[in-house]
């Protein structure tokens, strides 16, 4: 079979699967975070932490509840990582470099997973499991729970209360990450990912030279790698490496695993509404843009104009030949479309083109489905900020779902909305001015340009892929790094939490001739042109200067 009409194959396949799980888990979803029934784990767990399960937050409550947390968790990550040496399963790997144990914790509780360092030399196996893999998990709730705090935002009417943050973060692990991570964990090791805690395995080549294989217990953290929209590789080659990513039925499964609950997400939020055809109108743009990057990629990837590319007849370099261009292009237009950042083939290696395009994607706010809870608050502040525009159009004040869209609410979306450029766009020109960046830079030009630009939009985005020919190995980067992750991820926490509380303050208001209707294509064509709007009007300069010269070189 062809690359062409097995990767068609695998996109049905994949498109087959989401649709099938689309309803149920998105029903399963808005059952788990509207039940007033608490499981005897989670009780426990209240009783242990002092929670008092029945109470509801104001959103400043709510967003110290997921800043502090999260602070605690950086703290935490970071002792476990210079603790390294003299803890069990340590593999006799030593403490981890301050400012790689910073960056690292930085990553991992921002949802990054950005990584400096080569996993199967640095960290042992109770740090992967007990710190990064932990980590998986709890950042992928938080988002999901800043997500739910938005929809009742919508849903609720005059009240201040938003839920309860310790609730949410723990129905979410327990009720949603946790099972579906058991029965794929078991689904992956029968097809072939490693599941050990030994160190490694002794071989020996054909020239009789002996060589060590790294070991981990695989499966159980790729599974909340993908699942949670992570990304960080338990080895440094990611999913291209054949302990994590053995073959293509693993390779789909991980790309389904990446979307499904983002996917899902919609269902759920139509379903709290009140109003299904509402998430349907959010999956179609979400799909639309998804589709659009994969259709450029594939096609950038298919058709090369190197020398080198030309004669081997499609751009191959950095692509595991099990997988080939079409599921290529696929897990890498997945994962930069959601906040997972995780890579089956070296988007580096990727065409102007090509690479430009998942450079774009991220750009476009990882709202193409989005990370787990962060895609679906993120859409939501773009459909704010379309109606916004809208009614400036028609000279009437903007409602969505019911809400009036006065200056406190867009202000908020619009903070939300601008961290992430500013972010990108800030910290890649600080960048470029610095002495020592030529020297991080594995190419000149507009490509070195493209590596430095696809860092800042990669941690400003919390996505964590890279373009790997850049080193960030010094203190500038690890630092400014980190702060672009911080900011990325905690800015629009606050902001999307704010509009949660401002929104469920007011009374509904019921729809006139004048409101725009939010069920229909006309709808979903203007929040799709808002998004493809702001990214260009951002980023085209930038862009201009990097892969789209590279791709007319």
């Amino acid at each position: 079979m062809s690359d062409l009409a097995s990767g068609l194959v695998t996109v049905g396949i994949l498109v087959a699967a989401l649709a099938l799980v689309h309803k149920p888990l998105g029903d399963y979803m808005a059952r788990v975070f509207t039940s007033e029934r608490h499981l005897k784990l989670e009780r426990g767990l209240y009783r242990a932490f002092r929670v008092d399960p029945s109470s509801e937050q104001r959103w400043p409550t709510y967003a110290l509840g997921v800043l502090g947390f999260s602070l605690v968790s950086i703290v935490f990550l970071y002792l476990l990582q210079r603790l390294q040496s003299v803890l069990p399963l340590s593999l006799g790997r030593g403490s981890v470099d301050p400012g790689v144990a910073f960056n690292t914790a930085v990553s991992f509780v921002t949802n990054t997973n950005w990584q400096s360092y080569v996993p199967e030399t640095t960290m042992g196996h109770l740090v992967q499991m007990a710190g990064l893999t932990v980590q998986n998990f709890l950042s992928a709730a938080v988002g999901l729970s800043v997500a739910m705090a938005l929809v009742r935002g919508f849903t609720r009417s005059r009240t201040d209360r938003l839920g309860n943050f310790w609730v949410d973060l723990t129905r979410g692990t327990v009720r949603i990450l946790l099972p579906l991570s058991v029965v794929f964990a078991i689904v992956l090791i029968a097809l072939g990912v490693t599941q050990s805690l030994r160190a490694g395995v002794t071989v020996t080549g054909l020239d009789g030279t002996q060589s060590t294989i790294s070991m981990a217990p695989t499966a159980s953290q790729e599974v909340i790698k993908e699942l949670g929209t992570n990304g960080g590789g338990i080895f440094n080659a990611n999913s291209a490496h054949p302990f994590e990513n053995p073959n293509v039925w693993t390779d789909l499964i991980e790309i389904f695993l990446i979307l499904v609950i983002p996917v899902s997400l919609t269902r759920t939020f139509g379903r709290l509404v009140g109003n299904p055809k509402q998430g349907y109108v959010l999956m179609s743009v979400m799909g639309l843009l998804w589709t659009f990057v994969l259709a450029v990629t594939w096609w950038a990837e298919s058709h090369p104009n190197g020398p080198a590319a030309l004669l081997a007849g499609a751009n191959l370099e950095g692509k595991e030949q099990r997988f080939g261009i079409g599921a290529s292009s696929l897990f890498a237009t997945s994962t930069t479309g959601t906040s997972t950042g995780a890579v089956n083939s070296l988007h580096d290696s990727y065409s102007g083109l090509g690479g430009g395009m998942t450079l774009l994607h991220m750009l476009f706010g990882e709202v193409s489905p989005g990370g787990v809870g962060t895609g679906l608050y993120g859409i939501l502040v773009m459909a704010i900020i379309a109606m916004f525009l809208a009614g400036l159009m028609v000279g009437r004040t903007p409602e969505y779902l019911g809400k009036k869209l006065g200056k406190r609410e867009v202000t908020a979306a619009a903070i939300a909305m601008l961290a992430m450029p500013a972010v990108v766009l800030l910290g890649a020109g600080a960048a470029l001015l610095m002495p020592g960046t030529a020297g991080a830079l594995g190419n000149s030009g507009a490509h070195g340009l493209s590596e430095v630009l696809y860092a800042y939009a990669s941690t400003g985005n919390n996505n964590g892929s890279a373009f790997a020919g850049i080193t960030v190995t010094d203190g500038w980067f690890q630092s400014s790094l980190s702060v672009a992750m911080l900011i990325g991820r905690f800015v629009p926490i606050i902001a999307v939490l704010c509009l949660a509380g401002s929104l469920a303050a007011q009374k509904k208001v019921p729809e006139t001739a004048g409101t725009l209707p939010t069920t229909g294509p006309l709808f979903g064509s203007v929040l799709a042109g808002t998004i493809l709007l702001v990214a260009a009007l951002t980023f085209v300069p930038a862009l201009a200067l990097g892969p789209i010269a590279e791709a007319m070189a």
